[in-house]
């Protein structure tokens, strides 16, 4: 939980920008703090941001393909109505490394470099 907690601490001024959004808990949940993510922009800022963390050996990975788009999902589903969300927010979703074992200076390495990233682009 304690890592989880830090990266929520370490991005709120980007959030607060509006350059990034964090996880949002609603009132009266609880959470396992399993993952960590962010949403950019869109996708292409999510790709270039991937690369970004890549270059100093932080692995962090899009979330999922909405299951309307896995082979499996075009093979054997079907899909109704329009797709207002579900491809839209799946392309904005970034995973940050979150594992047993992460340190406090690990967390601050990864914010640091996600801070970085967005301090040498313009914002939107």
């Amino acid at each position: 939980m304690h890592s989880w907690e830090l990266y929520r601490e370490q991005l709120s001024e980007l959030a607060a920008a509006g350059r990034i959004e964090l996880p949002v808990i609603p009132t009266g949940c609880v959470h396992n703090a399993h993952m960590f993510y962010i949403k950019t922009a869109d996708i292409e800022e999510r790709t270039a941001l991937i690369s970004w963390l890549k270059e100093a050996g932080i692995s962090a990975v899009f979330h999922y393909l909405p299951l309307h788009t896995a082979p499996a999902g075009e093979k054997f589903g079907r899909f109704h109505g329009e797709d207002v969300y579900t491809t839209r927010e799946s392309n904005r979703l970034l995973r940050l490394p979150l594992y047993y074992g992460l340190t406090e200076e690990d967390v601050t390495a990864v914010c640091d470099r996600i801070k970085a990233f967005y301090a040498g682009r313009s914002a939107q």
